[in-house]
């Protein structure tokens, strides 16, 4: 068997027959929340002094570009997601047009990345943390974190939900605040002298490293846009996916791209980019450095608590998706059937304790080593992310196609300019992937990721042999005589 083997026409139903019984409590303000939870988290408030540290003050013009991917992004997800609600999302997707090979692979990635990325936010609140309790070590602070979000995941989807809702909220409201001091600062309109552009053209120029410098930072930029692709997964358990999914993408991108930009900008207007941290000695959010700067009392120890909090959302986020992706690929049929079945409440509880299997990683990685922690994870983290992504991609390019010619009814949601749009993301994703090679502390992105490209493809071809050699000897078993 090819991994390259297609799936016929005649599947998609059976397919997304196998995810049902998960509970359809979500609505649309969680599902938005949900994922702009899922994508703010250490990837803009910690992440982002590596981006710095790379372009300078362009690193502003590299946000944009990171939107316009994610952009791309959420018009392919939208219009597969719409079609077809379920918690498998891309990875189905993938299955069905592209290969069985490719829903495998896709899957079995996403689900092993969003368990390391889950150690990696862990890490990220013990850093947070020391920013309060320098002598404590940080595994302590992962393993409690751990085990609280484990429990919120074990509850009711609904109830999930609603925590992260409110989880979120804090670190939205606490971005606008953020815009909001940082633009007085930069102004003048509090009681101190205006900061006004100086840092944006001062200290080398806006473009310091010139335009190679802000297009490696994007390496780090695309980071902080990944995770908004759960609004598919969360369709698997909308009450309206058909109406939910199209609103919550419109309004989790575009307020994504106004916070972080927003952010971003404040960012490098209030403190000068040459004095970000290296990134070889992250200790605390950029963020809470801009407050402690601006002299606003108090502040600092308020926005570590944010950043910490966003760090905990992330983390309860990827912890939902990897636990969806195991509980698809049970119902798939390539993982145990125990990781497919749900708890009274709907739940996939055993899928959620294997999923959590990154947690450990991080507790162990923490305790190794310290301060250096975050960056391995990310590296390894993103390859995953941007794996997904390019998959998504190369789906949406089948999947047009293959609609209109099944004959189907009109889609609701469609990409404008297909399908260059959709050869345009995936080309862009291929070339950031790319410069992982190049850019300091990245190059495991590429040299891990295709090692383990490598291993999962070959699992993939074990799994099949047997799935083979089944098919043929029940078909060659006689039947029984009455």
């Amino acid at each position: 068997m090819s991994i390259a083997e297609p799936r016929t026409g005649a599947e998609p139903a059976s397919i997304m027959d196998k995810e049902k019984g998960l509970a359809r409590q979500l609505s649309t303000r969680q599902m938005t929340m949900i994922a702009i939870g899922g994508a703010i988290g250490t990837g803009l408030f910690l992440g982002s002094s590596l981006a710095v540290r790379i372009a300078g003050p362009a690193v502003i013009v590299t946000y944009l570009v990171g939107a316009v991917i994610a952009l791309l992004l959420m018009g392919a997800l939208a219009e597969m997601a719409v079609a077809h609600p379920t918690a498998g999302s891309f990875g189905v997707y993938a299955e069905i047009y592209v290969s069985r090979w490719a829903g495998f692979v896709v899957r079995y990635t996403y689900w092993a990345v969003q368990s390391i990325a889950i150690g990696g936010e862990a890490v990220a609140a013990g850093v947070y943390c020391h920013f309060w309790f320098p002598h404590v070590p940080p595994w302590l602070w992962v393993t409690g974190f751990s085990l609280g979000l484990i429990y919120v995941n074990a509850i009711s989807v609904g109830n999930f939900g609603e925590f992260e809702y409110w989880f979120a909220m804090i670190k939205v409201v606490a971005i606008v605040l953020f815009i909001a001091f940082g633009i007085a600062a930069i102004m003048g309109l509090g009681t101190r002298p205006a900061i006004g552009l100086t840092n944006f053209t001062a200290h080398g120029g806006f473009f310091p490293n010139g335009i190679k410098g802000a297009w490696a930072a994007l390496v780090f930029v695309i980071f902080s846009y990944i995770g908004a692709e759960i609004v598919a997964v969360t369709s698997g358990e909308a009450k309206d996916p058909q109406k939910a999914v199209p609103r919550a993408m419109r309004s989790m991108i575009g307020r994504l791209i106004i916070f972080y930009i927003g952010a971003i900008v404040v960012l490098t207007g209030v403190v000068p980019w040459s004095q970000i941290q290296t990134s070889s000695e992250i200790t605390a959010s950029p963020f809470v450095t801009v407050f402690a700067m601006m002299g606003i009392k108090g502040a600092a120890h308020i926005m570590n608590f944010v950043v910490l909090t966003a760090a905990l959302s992330s983390m309860n986020c990827n912890l939902y998706l990897g636990t969806r992706m195991m509980f698809s690929l049970s119902r798939g049929g390539y993982a145990p059937g125990v990781f497919g079945e749900v708890s009274k409440r709907g739940v996939p509880l055993k899928a959620l304790l294997v999923s959590a299997f990154g947690l450990m990683v991080a507790t162990i990685v923490a305790y190794l080593f310290p301060q250096s922690a975050y960056v391995y994870l990310f590296a390894i983290a993103l390859f995953g992310g941007l794996l997904g992504w390019l998959l998504i991609f190369l789906t949406h390019l089948f999947f047009r196609r293959k609609w209109v010619a099944a004959g189907n009814a009109p889609l609701a949601v469609r990409m404008i300019g297909y399908p260059y749009t959709s050869a345009a993301g995936l080309a862009l994703i291929l070339a950031i992937l790319v410069t992982t090679w190049w850019v300091e502390g990245m190059r495991p992105t590429l040299i891990a990721g295709l090692l383990w490209l490598s291993f999962i493809s070959l699992a993939y071809l074990v799994w099949a042999k047997k799935q083979k050699s089944r098919a043929l000897s029940n078909v060659a078993e006689p039947a029984p005589t009455l």
